[in-house]
Formats: C-alpha cells, structure tokens, sequence
C-alpha cells in the first residue's frame, strides 16, 4: 500500500477548507475526522450561491425549473456514487434523522410480530430506533454480539441468531469508534438466507468517506450517510431506499404523491453540494484510471483512498523513522487490534497509565486535534466490554500525511513518557 505522491496530495489538500488551520486555533493538524471531515471549497462556494436565492422549486419559472434541474442531476450523481440503479435518493435533517425515519417506516410497516435484529456494534441511532420502534410494533429484538477482539460482527453471528420471523435487520458499515468496517453483503446474505423478505438497513455514515459504497451488491432496502462526513457541510442527511421500502406506508400528504419520501421544501444547495462530493471523487479517480467510466473512476477514487490510508494507518501503529508507533507505545490497547485488514483511516487506542481526556488534552496544546471517547451512550457498547472507561480516537482521511502523522508520533512519544 503506497501513499500518494506529493504533487498529488498537494493539489488535494488545496481542495478542502482549512486544511491545516483552524480559525480558532491557529495551525493545527485536524485528525477528527470521523466527528466531520474537512469541506470542500467548491462545497463552501455553492452553499453560499443557493442560500442566496429566494425562489422555490415546483414553479413554472426559470429559477425553479433550474432548482429542479439540479436536483435532478443530484440524484443522478448519487445513484453513480452509490451504485445504485434502482431505488430513490432524498435529502433530510441529518443522517441520524434519516436512521430514525428509514428504521421507523420499515418496522411499523412490515408484518405484523416477528422480529428486528441489529448488532451490538452499532452507532446508538439505529440501536435506538430499532429498540423504540420495535416495542411501538410490539416486535422482539435481538442483538447480534461483536467480537470485542476484532470489533467487527461477522455473517456468521447474524446467522446464528437468524429466524424465519425476522421483519427488519439493520447493519454498521464501519464503526465510528474503532475503524473496523464490516461484511455488508455477507451479513445481508446471511439474513436474507434464513428471513428472505426482511427488509435491511445500513448506517453508512462513518464508511463514506473512507472507500467503496456499492449498494447494487448489498441486497438491502436502505443507507444513509452524513454528507459532513464525507466532505460536505452539516445541516442534511441522505439517504437511499429501495421500491420495496416505498411501497411501505409513508408520512405525507394528503392527496399528495404517495412515494415521495421529501416532505416540505428541500434544500436545493443540499442536493447541488454532494453533487460537488461526487465531482470530487470523480476528480480523484480520474487521477489514477483513464477510464471513460464515471463509476470506474469512483471506484478508483475509493482504492486510491484506501491505500493511502492503510499506509498512514501502519505508519501510526508501527511507526516510522525512529519514532515508534502507538502500538509500541507501554501499555497501550488498540481498539480491533493492532493488525487488522477491515480497519478503515482510523486508530483508537488507551493507555493504561494516562486517562484518554489528558491524552487529547496535550495533543491538542500540541495543535494535534483528536477526541476523547468515553463509555457513554455512544461508545460505552465498545469500550465497557473491554474494560476502558474512555480512549482516545485518531482519525484521517486521505488529504491527511505522512508528515502530520510523524507529528502525531512525536507527541505521543513525549506524552507517554514515564513521568
């Protein structure tokens, strides 16, 4: 796995806002990436275009029918990025928002009793929904165990609690804790092998921006991301969802268009920014294939990406030049294991010698950001089996380097010294 070449990497970084710097802070290396990605300067200059624009969609000028048009071409560049041929793509709130609405229409909607089964990897959100709208359905829940080692659930474990009654499944692409990505298409077949008509959902909102989303392969009903995470700007939420999924009783108006899922006036410059995410990748892969294909080029995009991460991701765990690696560091946990090939742009780890909240403390008077994760009610699922009350999440994306992980492991050098 090979890092970027600098001319490369420097034309990326000039891409993104605040690369290096906070307006806050000063200089500062921004490894918090998976609590919100950096933004794309063409992300900045289109919000500020379509929030400047009085007009509504749906109106017979040429305003609307412009505001139209891009969303239109959105949800084509979505159907791209995602792989998705059928199905339709709509904006919301957030991607939490989203996981609550998806979950909520495919339990209340599915048959009646039976049965929704999730994992006990999962980000709250979809544990939450599950749970809340499995006991308004009067349904059972079952969670399916993560291997502490790994951090990942496997096919195997869905199999395994697996029943015929299963009515709705839901599914952690990769964990916001610990980097580890799981088997979406193996579970999905896993479940679909014992409960063939349940319908399945998939957070997708830590694992976009790190690499290849291809809904075509998953057999699944749903996915959502957080756009903030994957190089736009906060303030909304998309999601994909199958015929299937529609066909469902949806929230709408009445006497309105029974499939739409969009309620109210959307956010043009919602739809028109991810359109700059897709252009992005688009770009990125057109650096590393010659291809005619757009969906080719994003999948280059993705294995570029991927590439470049593991090879800052070994760099941080077994270090490089004379610095040593968080995995060298005396007594150190690496969340999923030091080797770990699902491991997607991102280490957490635990001293047993120095609290996690000091740790990110020092890093940060260092202008090294990272986050402080505490057994709560988001990671308390991944951490309390382990013993750790709190650890300490490094997280890059691939506009990230060699250089400011060589930073990251001289501070921690210095930080976890023998006092």
């Amino acid at each position: 796995m090979t890092a970027f070449p600098a001319p490369l990497l420097a034309n990326i970084r000039d891409r993104f806002a605040h690369v290096d710097t906070c307006p806050f802070q000063g200089p500062r290396i921004f490894f918090e990436n998976a609590g919100g990605a950096l933004t794309l300067k063409s992300v900045v200059d289109t919000s500020a275009i379509f929030a400047a624009l009085p007009d509504n969609q749906g109106r017979d000028n040429p305003a609307a029918h412009a505001l139209m048009a891009r969303i239109a071409q959105a949800k084509s560049d979505m159907a791209v990025f995602f792989n998705a041929p059928g199905g339709q793509f709509f904006v919301g709130e957030s991607g939490t928002e989203l996981t609550f609405r998806l979950i909520r229409t495919a339990v209340m909607g599915a048959a009646d009793g039976g049965v929704v089964i999730g994992s006990t990897v999962e980000h709250p959100a979809s544990r939450s929904a599950a749970r809340q709208w499995a006991d308004q359905a009067g349904k059972s829940y079952v969670a399916v165990p993560h291997d502490d080692a790994t951090g990942a659930v496997t096919p195997q474990a869905y199999a395994d609690l697996m029943t015929p009654d299963v009515r709705v499944a839901t599914i952690l692409h990769t964990s916001p804790v610990t980097g580890i990505a799981n088997d979406v298409a193996g579970i999905s077949a896993a479940i679909r092998a014992t409960a063939p008509d349940a319908l399945i959902f998939v957070d997708g909102i830590q694992h976009a921006s790190h690499g290849h989303i291809d809904i075509a392969s998953y057999d699944i009903d749903g996915y959502v991301v957080s756009p903030y995470k994957v190089f736009s700007r906060h303030g909304y939420g998309v999601a994909w969802v199958s015929d299937r999924m529609t066909a469902l009783p949806l929230e709408h108006l009445q006497g309105g268009p029974e499939a739409n899922w969009e309620m109210g006036t959307r956010d043009t410059g919602s739809y028109a920014t991810f359109s700059d995410v897709v252009a992005y990748f688009d770009w990125l892969g057109s650096q590393h294939s010659d291809s005619p294909d757009r969906r080719s080029r994003i999948e280059a995009a993705a294995a570029a990406i991927h590439d470049h991460e593991k090879s800052l991701t070994d760099a941080m765990l077994h270090g490089t030049g004379n610095l040593p690696g968080i995995a060298e560091l005396p007594g150190v946990t690496v969340l999923g294991g030091v080797d770990n090939s699902a491991r997607e742009g991102l280490v957490c780890f635990a001293l047993d010698h120095l609290p996690a909240a000091d740790i990110v403390a020092r890093l940060n008077a260092c202008g090294i950001r990272t986050h402080v994760r505490k057994a709560d009610h988001y990671s308390g699922n991944i951490l309390t089996p382990l013993g750790l009350d709190a650890a300490v999440r490094v997280s890059l994306c691939h506009y990230n380097s060699l250089a400011e992980v060589s930073a990251l492991l001289a501070a921690m050098k210095d930080i976890s010294a023998p006092a």
